[in-house]
């Protein structure tokens, strides 16, 4: 690593001179706030920081922004990304088809637009019309398009609003038919979709009570479970349930084809595993059928009085299974048994179960008949991620899509009578060609000797060794798979002649249940390991080295990338944590961050919290230590992992760093988590931070 390097910037108007951007540093102001928690002396320096909608914290933030901005604002490589993305980002996109009735529904983006449109075709030979364009929300761009849910009967589509990318959200409702907005509005919904009664009267959504507080801020509990009327005022929706004995279970429902049963998953925190609660026709109130945390249990449809589920019950790669329901009992059957590849996705349509496994990573896609018979599996020759295969039980087309780290988007139609298929659309960008691009999976072995795969992407014909710019991504939690996709990001460090290394490392379920536990709880020190030695495998292999590689994650990602750093200072030149979990003391005191107690722990139980305080960013940064140039990059408005994590850490590692490497933060103004960032702010943020890492590593 450079552990003196000096960055000069030009400043003046007509005269030019040389100065060290690093002697303007912000100074954070200090307390002397400690606190005694399980024997420990925890000492919380900047928690001030932690309210930081206040004058005094908008106040660090501007100081913060304008030095980072001497160091990222003018780069030779900021210029050469942002170009190169206005290119790239300039090509039409479209979103994988859907229909309803005799619509068809999808996403299109004919490339200048901030946000894409959602699009309707009334029919087959029917001309495309816009449907709802959310350009048109906001000036800047910041109020965005959430999530859709269109009625049973065609006439109604609901929609979701996000303003400057909070996860709240308010939902209002189009007549398709007229183009009218409806005078119905949700508010204060959150993490929850619209699901419709059958006969289209109105939607099941989940509602918190309005904060007192800070909205951005204040914790989010007693969830309730609301009907609302289309035509009614929200004062008259009807709890459906709630459970006030447990204020941090969270609630989803689905209603089967029929309309005879209404299936309640009852979630606890992030826990994989959940509850199954049901409704029959007729029946006042809903029975526990499934009432323990004993495995996942995911609704997929009904046919023939069956519900089916995937569920990982006795089954860590996860299985298909059914439900009979007769004369008030309830009797489970197994379909499809466990594999030794995990399930990543099931659909069932045209009396068919479609199954996509998990194959090192890459698709797998088998077809099996309603009694679990296998029938075909589907070989396109091409290795990467298939999604999609959505649609109603006797459906006989579907649409599909596929990518990987260098083919862009391509979507196709199938049908599932003869399994043909044929190219619906392909995503083609300017300048951009895949056959100039090279990708390879490979394996290594981590710390205590877990086989671990990597994906490696690159420009073809440059030549790789020690000094390559090497960007090393990995999440590494809450059972979330990495896999194979194309990314513009991802693209822009490769058109630099760097190389883009993403590690598929324990905490995902890239290899099912046993994967994600195995980088959970007293186990999350696997997910460090895992990623440090993907560098040295790297590095061992004379694909960059110590002094050419940048590492990036966010939100769980950003705790890996600065959990990692700081265990392993001199492995990497430069670090960006992005939208970080960075105390872990206190992350349970936020808005949703208690949920995530099922993954990393409660600090209120002793033996985990010491476990938590073992590998907490905040609380491990050592004064004097030399580390990695740094770019933490959050959002003001991230109501998810709230900016005060990469606020506080920013201020300590800034106090604490021993030598010349600069330690930035990056804070987005109206913006959230990341979801509905418009495009102008996104491609501005990958050629600042990008161009800055380049910049730092090649010079």
């Amino acid at each position: 690593m450079l552990k003196n390097k000096s960055i000069f910037f030009l400043v003046g108007l007509l005269a030019v001179s040389c100065s060290d951007p690093s002697l303007n540093k912000p100074l954070t102001h200090s307390d002397d706030l400690v606190e005694v928690i399980h024997g420990k002396s925890i000492a919380d320096p900047y928690r001030w920081l932690e309210d930081f909608t206040s004058d005094k914290a908008k106040s660090w933030e501007d100081k913060q922004n304008k030095y980072t901005n001497t160091f990222i604002e003018s780069t030779k490589y900021k210029k050469l990304i942002s170009k190169n993305l206005e290119k790239v980002w300039n090509g039409e996109s479209v979103g994988m088809p859907f229909k309803n009735n005799e619509n068809t529904f999808y996403y299109y983006n004919q490339g200048p637009w901030q946000h894409s449109k959602l699009m309707i075709r009334r029919c087959e030979d029917c001309a495309d019309e816009v449907l709802i364009d959310p350009n048109k929300f906001s000036e800047d761009g910041t109020i965005s398009l959430g999530g859709i849910s269109i009625s049973p009967d065609g006439n109604i589509i609901a929609y979701s609003l996000s303003d400057g990318g909070s996860d709240w959200r308010t939902w209002k409702f189009l007549n398709i038919n007229s183009g009218e907005i409806l005078e119905d509005t949700l508010n204060w919904s959150k993490f929850s979709g619209a699901v419709w009664e059958p006969d289209s009267s109105g939607v099941y959504y989940q509602k918190y009570e309005e904060p007192a507080g800070e909205l951005l801020a204040e914790l989010n509990e007693l969830p309730k479970l609301m009907f609302h009327k289309i035509g009614d005022s929200q004062e008259l929706d009807v709890v459906v349930y709630e459970n006030p004995d447990q204020p941090r279970w969270g609630w989803s429902i689905s209603i089967s084809e029929d309309g005879n049963n209404k299936i309640l998953s009852i979630s606890d925190g992030t826990e994989e595993k959940n509850r199954i609660y049901i409704k029959t026709k007729g029946a006042d109130v809903f029975i526990p059928v499934i009432d323990d945390l004993i495995g996942e249990f995911t609704y997929i449809t009904s046919k023939d009085g069956f519900l089916y589920f995937y569920s990982t019950f006795d089954a860590p790669n996860g299985k298909i299974i059914s439900l009979d329901i007769k004369d008030n009992s309830f009797v489970w059957s197994d379909i499809i048994n466990e594999s030794s590849m995990p399930i990543r996705s099931a659909n069932i349509l045209n009396k068919k179960i479609v199954v996509t496994y998990l194959k090192d990573t890459l698709s797998d896609i088998n077809i099996f008949n309603l009694n679990g018979e296998f029938e075909k599996n589907i070989d396109l020759g091409l290795r990467g991620t298939f999604s999609g295969f959505g649609g109603g039980i006797d459906d006989t087309e579907t649409y599909f899509s596929f990518s990987n780290y260098i083919t862009p988007t391509k979507i196709y139609k199938f049908n599932l009578n003869d399994y043909t298929y044929d190219l619906f659309w392909e995503e083609k960008l300017d300048t951009f060609d895949s056959a100039n691009y090279a990708t390879d999976l490979k394996f290594y072995k981590s710390k205590d000797g877990t086989k671990v795969p990597v994906h490696i992407s690159h420009k073809k014909g440059i030549t790789i060794n020690a000094n390559t710019p090497i960007l090393l991504y990995g999440y590494g939690g809450f059972d979330i798979s990495i896999l194979p996709s194309f990314s513009k990001r991802f693209l822009a460090w490769m058109n630099q002649g760097g190389v883009v290394a993403v590690a598929s490392i324990r905490g995902g379920s890239e290899y099912g249940a046993k994967w994600h536990q195995d980088g959970m709880l007293f186990n999350k020190q696997n997910v460090f390991d895992d990623f440090a030695y993907a560098a040295k495998f790297l590095h061992k292999n004379n694909i960059g080295s110590s002094n050419s590689t940048a590492i990036q994650g966010g939100s769980n990602g950003g705790l890996l990338v600065a959990a990692t750093m700081l265990q392993n200072p001199d492995l990497f030149e430069v670090a960006i944590p992005a939208v970080g979990v960075l105390d872990m003391l206190r992350f349970h005191k936020f808005t949703i961050g208690w949920a995530w107690t099922s993954d990393y722990g409660s600090p209120e139980i002793k033996d985990e919290f010491l476990n938590l305080l073992a590998y907490s960013p905040y609380h491990n940064v050592i004064d004097g230590e030399c580390y990695p140039t740094t770019i933490i990059t959050t959002s003001n408005r991230d109501d998810r992992v709230v900016p005060s994590h990469s606020y506080k850490f920013a201020a300590r590692l800034q106090k604490a760093q021993g030598c010349d490497n600069p330690i930035l933060i990056r804070i987005e103004d109206r913006a959230g988590h990341g979801a509905g960032t418009p495009k102008y702010k996104r491609i501005n943020q990958i050629a600042e931070v990008y161009g800055f890492a380049l910049d730092h590593i090649l010079n």
